[in-house]
């Protein structure tokens, strides 16, 4: 039996099993074999059922006393109860519904052990559904595996072990070389492999998933390593620091850059002038000035010929970019188009006509940007914003809209550094980690929604003398009673303090014309308040905009939250972000009072990202790389740390891993669901 070896040759994998085995992409043997548990049920440490935390997943350990017959609770649901009594006397009942099998399996007089939720009250515990094994049986720590209705883990754990029963050499054939593998302290693939699924103890578990993180991270080191040498292959369009006077840009801005802007624009520039095209994140926290350093690279590229494109996720965003980079550029003779998707074919054909002519060098647009309708002459310079909301194809195809263009990716989304060299392993990086002259910093309270009233007297002081201010709500109708909607936040204020204030209301459903039209409003302060959904983490700037109150705060991201807290203390007047919990858990106090501790969004994305793990943080996965099977990137800094050095060793010696076949091979299948990344290996 191979890795190869189709999953119907396995005992019970008849067409059926292999349906359900498919959904959750395993197909071969190979497939199954790197299926690993999620999670391991330890059966060695039962609690007695008399102190079964409620509400909570437990183990215990218990004898059938008696057994009910099968009871038709109503069409279709049959009910089966069994009692069980541990040592100390302890009883409790356990509940099956439609699994004549599972209580069958059970018999009076014998001891098993039951691992499931605890429900009931003080007096009387309860398991429903529980897993059980025999009291007798020897091994206690039991996998627990991703799985599709239909599809149990004993039937996994039964395959499994017939495959490593069966398996031949090649199924343990070794992908790391010996020396790299005795160098970090590594299991053999064999071991790593036969203790993930049927580990003796922690011990043996923790070092089978040691070995295979390693193997993933090393995977994905590689691969980010290799494409960012592949991108250093090609010829990019060198430019001439000679050509571009930066003084006058710098001189003719109504602000000073700080030395972070400065920094950042010098790595640009140096970049451009290099043999092999740019492929830089620029990356800072909400209001460090990014629009600024963009505008650097694109008067330098200017300067030198090449025009340079923009793209950016909304049309909101598009357009402020548009309006900011045309006060900056305009003067200076470098002019500025737009080009998005709601725009008529009369207005699109004249964006075109625009971008062809001698003195227009910068296109901002969204996607429109990269239709087969938008065409670039000497394209030198492509600059993303925002770019984790854009898949990497996305990116891709606005880069081969020029010959090998210089590449720049803005985030306002701070990562940690450790994270950011995997998520954006094939970007040099600048971090821009201070803010212009004059920001205040925004002061931010976390209430309970008991003082939501008070917040709104607070929102109403700001308003009367002048000011604006938003309301974020999580949802934009009715659908979760915990949670205010929008549309009916917006009806409830016409009974509070604001309600004489002029109100609008921002959400996703609404047209990009829509969008454009209530910002346009709130900018020209039409409105006094905006009741928005998160659309609007990512707008335009209103400098007279001081309050933003973030209901059920606790349910967003801290990164998100810190954010949204962004859209006030852009302009002259002290500013304050209201964070109102609908939960008071003992997590989400933690999880807002970092809010209300510091505004450096590098810390609270540190943080962030230790509560959340890698997968949240990122939400869905548009930064374009393959999901990690085992390995926690939040939870395994040492092991990334470790396989980048062994990543850089091995290129080292053999930089497109000829050398080492079985790693390479391993690097494409980890990459192979990320086409053009995995075209560059």
């Amino acid at each position: 039996m191979t890795r190869n070896t189709p999953i119907t040759a396995l005992r019970g994998v008849g067409e059926k099993r292999a349906e359900l085995y498919k959904k959750i992409g395993i197909n071969t043997v190979g497939d199954l074999l790197f299926h690993f548990p999620r999670r391991y049920i330890d059966y060695s440490q039962p609690v007695p059922i008399d102190t079964a935390p409620l509400g909570e997943h437990a183990v215990v350990k218990a004898m059938v006393i008696k057994k009910n017959g099968a009871a038709r609770i109503r069409q279709g649901l049959v009910l089966y109860k069994i009692f069980a009594e541990d040592e100390s006397g302890g009883r409790f009942t356990i509940v099956f519904y439609n699994n004549r099998f599972a209580s069958d399996a059970l018999h009076e007089g014998e001891e098993y052990y039951f691992s499931g939720k605890v429900s009931g009250n003080l007096t009387r515990r309860e398991m429903n559904s529980p897993t059980v094994i025999k009291a007798s049986e020897k091994d206690l720590l039991r996998p627990v595996y991703p799985l599709t209705e239909g599809l149990t883990t004993a039937m996994v754990t039964a395959n499994i072990s017939e495959i490593l029963n069966r398996a031949e050499d090649d199924v343990f054939t070794d992908t790391l070389p010996d020396r790299i593998r005795l160098e970090y302290s590594l299991s053999t693939l064999e071991y790593a492999l036969r203790n993930i699924h049927f580990p003796k103890d922690e011990y043996s578990a923790d070092t089978a998933k040691k070995r295979l993180a390693f193997d993933e991270l090393l995977s994905l080191q590689l691969g980010m390593m290799m494409i960012k040498n592949h991108n250093r292959t090609e010829k990019g369009c060198r430019m001439d620091i000679r050509k571009a006077d930066m003084d006058r840009l710098y001189s003719s801005l109504p602000f000073e850059l700080t030395n972070a802007q400065k920094r950042a624009a010098a790595d640009i520039i140096k970049d451009m002038c290099g043999i092999y095209p740019m492929n830089r994140l620029v990356q800072g926290d909400v209001g460090s000035g990014k629009t600024a350093v963009a505008a650097a690279a694109a008067y330098f590229a200017a300067a030198n010929g090449y025009r340079t494109a923009l793209m950016a996720p909304t049309e909101i965003l598009a357009s402020q970019h548009y309006k900011t980079l045309s006060e900056m550029l305009g003067p200076l003779g470098v002019g500025v188009c737009l080009i998005t998707g709601s725009m008529t074919k009369k207005q699109r054909a004249a964006a075109a006509e625009r971008l062809t002519q001698d003195d227009c060098f910068v296109a901002v647009g969204t996607h429109a940007l990269i239709s087969e309708s938008t065409v670039f002459s000497n394209l030198g310079l492509v600059i993303t914003d925002e770019q984790h909301r854009f898949g990497v194809d996305q990116r891709a195809a606005l880069a081969v809209k020029g010959d090998s263009p210089h590449r720049l990716v803005m985030s306002a989304t701070p990562i940690p550094r450790t994270l950011a060299l995997i998520f954006y392993g094939d970007l040099d990086i600048s971090i821009l980690n201070e803010l212009p002259k004059g920001r205040q910093r925004i002061e931010t309270f976390a209430v309970t929604s008991k003082l939501r009233e008070r917040a709104l007297g607070f929102v109403k002081k700001q308003l009367d003398e002048g000011r604006q201010g938003y309301i974020v709500c999580p949802m934009i109708e009715e659908g979760d009673s915990e949670i205010a909607s929008a549309k009916s936040y917006v009806e409830g204020l016409k009974k509070t303090v604001l309600a004489d204030k002029r109100t609008g209301l921002l959400h996703g459903k609404m047209t990009a014309a829509e969008k454009d039209r209530i910002m346009t409003s709130f900018k020209d302060h039409e409105l006094d308040l905006l009741v928005a959904t998160t659309v609007v983490e990512v707008g335009v700037d209103v400098p007279n905009a001081t309050v933003i109150v973030i209901e059920n705060a606790d349910r967003f991201g801290l990164s998100q939250l810190h954010q949204l807290r962004g859209r006030v203390g852009r302009g002259k007047f002290q500013s304050y972000c209201v964070l109102i919990a609908g939960s008071v858990t003992e997590e989400s106090r933690k999880r807002l009072e970092i809010m209300t501790k510091t505004s450096d969004g590098f810390e609270i994305s540190e943080f962030d990202l230790k509560m959340r793990g890698a997968g949240d943080f990122f939400g869905s996965r548009q930064h374009g790389l393959p999901d990690l099977k085992i390995a926690d990137i939040a939870a395994d800094r040492e092991l990334l740390a470790a396989s980048r050095r062994a990543a850089a060793e091995l290129l080292g010696e053999s930089p497109d891993l000829s050398g080492f076949p079985l790693l390479r091979a391993e690097t494409e299948e980890l990459f192979s669901r990320c086409s053009n990344a995995a075209e560059a290996l």
